[in-house]
């Protein structure tokens, strides 16, 4: 019982890891950080991401123009473009350690101490990537509120809100996070005193006999 528990939390954990992973990639190139929406002109809509501008206009449909400097960029997006590189990175790191680390791939199967200290740095990566991913993400979106909210700022002028990629983030962050604590609660779980010797290894075969025949489906 305790196995297959390891197997069924390593395995969603490292999923959730993975869907984080991925859309903290989509956060990084979606160019909807900010909206737009002017009253004036309702056809036209702008949105703002990490490394261009874009309009949309009814009859002309979108057009985008990228920042033609890095260092004239406000200092949130500056420093946003590069904790998103960090998040990404990190979380790639955490998916090939965490991946070594799992009980059902057949790789150092007597070294269990070292899938577990695999699986606690793979789970470390991914708190770290979510919390890269959360800190822009909240960072621009707290500026945005604030700009918002600003009685300085005449109200005829415009105002930006928040765009659809703040949420796709967020939703990453959390998905990193939430995979990493699954895998360090599987590596810090303790195995069954039984499965031990031949015991573990022809339960692993049981568990994951796909695996075993260096094959992806279990029919096989």
């Amino acid at each position: 019982m305790a196995l297959a528990f390891r197997i069924a939390t390593q395995s969603i954990g490292l999923s959730l890891s993975l869907l984080g992973w991925v859309l903290s990639i989509i956060t990084t190139y979606l160019p909807h950080w900010k909206n737009l929406n002017l009253d004036l002109n309702e056809m036209e809509n702008w949105t703002m991401g990490l490394w261009k501008t874009c309009v949309i206009q009814e009859e002309v449909g979108r057009q985008c123009k990228d920042f033609d400097s890095f260092l004239a960029l406000p200092a949130e997006l500056r420093i946003s473009r590069i904790l998103m590189f960090l998040s990404n990175g990190l979380g790639f790191l955490g998916l090939l350690v965490s991946g070594f680390g799992l009980d059902c791939l057949r790789i150092a199967d007597r070294q269990q101490d070292l899938k577990k200290r695999l699986l606690i740095l793979g789970g470390v990566l991914f708190w770290t990537s979510g919390v890269t991913a959360l800190v822009p993400v909240s960072w621009v979106a707290y500026l945005t509120v604030q700009e918002f909210w600003d009685e300085t700022i005449p109200e005829i002028v415009p105002r930006w809100e928040f765009g659809e990629a703040l949420f796709t983030g967020w939703s990453a962050g959390f998905s990193l996070l939430l995979g990493g604590c699954l895998l360090h609660c599987a590596a810090c779980s303790t195995p069954a005193p039984g499965a031990s010797g031949h015991y573990a290894v022809a339960e692993m075969q049981t568990r994951c006999p796909y695996l075993e025949n260096g094959t992806t489906d279990p029919k096989v």
